[in-house]
C-alpha cells in the first residue's frame, strides 16, 4: 500500500503539483505584464518582424517572453484570445511564429549534451534544426502578411494607445490577483483531469506501445544505413539523449560517419516528436487554451515543425550528393 502511494506521489502527485505551480507562475507573470501595460515594451523587440507580418502587439510581446518562458508566452496569447483581442487565425499564426524563441530555450542544454558525445556532428545537427526554426518563423511572417491583409481582427483591438494612463504597481497587482484567482481555477479544472487521464494511458502502456509500433515500422527508411536505424529507434522508444548516446558509440567505433549521424538524428527528431508532444504538451496546453484549441495548436505546430525538419534534411542530403560529385 505504501509503495503504491509512494509511486502515485512520485509519478502523478508531485509532477501534477509542479505543473500547476509553473502554470500559476506563467499565468501570474502574463497577467501582471498586461496589467502594468508592459506589452508594448516587450513587443518592441520583435516589432520589425510583427509589423511586416501585420501581427498585433501581443504577439510581439509573447515572442519576446518565449525566450524566457514558453508557458508565460502561451498564457499571454490565451488571455488575448479569450478576451476577443485576437482571432483564432492570429492565435495559430502566433503559435507557429514563436517556434524560433522556443527553440532557443532548449538550445544551451541540447548543445552541452550533444557536443561532448558526437562533436562536430552536433554542430551540424544544431545548425540545421536552428535553420529550420528560423525558416519557420520567417515563412509564417510572410504567410501572415498576406493572410491578415484584410483581417480586422488581426490588429491590436482594445490595446491601449500611447496616451493611455498606466496603472501603478499596487493597482496592477490587485487587478492581477483578481484575474489570477478566476483563471487558475479554470485552468486547473481542465489540466488536472487531462493530466490524470494521460498518466493512466502512460501507465497502461499506451504511449510505449505507440512508440514501439513506430520503431518497428521503419523499413521505409531504406535510404538510411542499418546502423542509423538503431539511433532512430532509441530516440523513438526512449528519449533524445539515448539516441545521441547511441550515435556517439557508433561514431566512436567508426561504424558511422558524421553526416550519417546527422541524418539519423534528424529522422528520429521527426518521428519521435508527435507522441512526446501529445504526452507532455497537451495536458498543460489544454489548461491554458481549452482542449479543442490546444489540440489544434499542437497538431498544426507538429505538422509545420516536421515539414521544416524534413526540408532541411532533404537540403542537407542534396548538399552531400553535390559535394560527392
Amino acid at each position: 500500500m505504501l509503495a503504491t502511494l509512494t509511486h502515485l506521489w512520485l509519478h502523478l502527485g508531485w509532477p501534477l503539483v509542479r505543473l500547476l505551480i509553473f502554470l500559476g507562475i506563467g499565468l501570474l507573470a502574463a497577467l501582471l505584464i498586461e496589467s502594468l501595460g508592459w506589452t508594448k515594451k516587450l513587443a518592441a523587440v520583435a516589432r520589425p518582424l510583427t509589423r511586416f507580418a501585420r501581427l498585433p502587439q501581443v504577439v510581439g510581446a509573447s515572442f519576446s517572453i518565449s525566450f524566457v518562458s514558453g508557458m508565460a508566452a502561451n498564457t499571454l496569447l490565451a488571455e488575448s484570445y479569450s478576451e476577443g483581442r485576437i482571432s483564432k487565425k492570429v492565435l495559430i499564426l502566433a503559435n507557429l511564429f514563436n517556434s524560433l524563441p522556443s527553440n532557443f530555450t532548449h538550445l544551451p542544454t541540447t548543445f552541452f549534451i550533444m557536443v561532448p558525445i558526437i562533436r562536430s556532428a552536433a554542430l551540424v545537427y544544431l545548425g540545421l534544426t536552428l535553420s529550420a526554426a528560423i525558416g519557420r518563423t520567417v515563412l509564417i511572417g510572410v504567410v501572415a502578411r498576406f493572410a491578415l491583409r484584410h483581417d480586422a481582427a488581426a490588429g491590436p483591438i482594445k490595446e491601449p494607445g500611447p496616451e493611455a494612463k498606466k496603472p501603478g504597481f499596487r493597482e496592477a497587482w490587485q487587478n492581477t490577483r483578481k484575474r489570477f484567482r478566476k483563471r487558475i481555477r479554470k485552468i486547473a479544472s481542465y489540466t488536472v483531469p487531462i493530466y490524470i487521464l494521460f498518466y493512466a494511458l502512460n501507465e497502461s502502456g499506451f504511449f510505449a506501445g505507440a512508440e514501439h509500433f513506430m520503431a518497428e515500422h521503419l523499413s521505409w527508411l531504406e535510404w538510411i544505413s542499418p546502423q542509423a536505424i538503431s539511433i532512430i529507434t532509441f530516440q523513438v522508444v526512449s528519449e533524445f539523449t539515448a539516441g545521441v548516446a547511441a550515435a556517439g558509440a557508433l561514431l566512436q567505433s567508426g561504424a558511422m560517419q558524421g553526416h550519417e549521424v546527422v541524418l539519423a538524428l534528424l529522422a528520429g527528431n521527426v518521428l519521435s516528436s508527435p507522441v512526446r508532444a501529445l504526452r507532455h504538451q497537451y495536458p498543460y496546453f489544454a489548461g491554458i487554451f481549452r482542449p479543442k484549441v490546444a489540440a489544434e495548436l499542437i497538431l498544426t505546430g507538429q505538422l509545420y515543425r516536421a515539414c521544416s525538419i524534413v526540408t532541411v534534411m532533404l537540403l542537407y542530403l542534396l548538399f552531400l550528393r553535390l559535394n560527392a560529385l
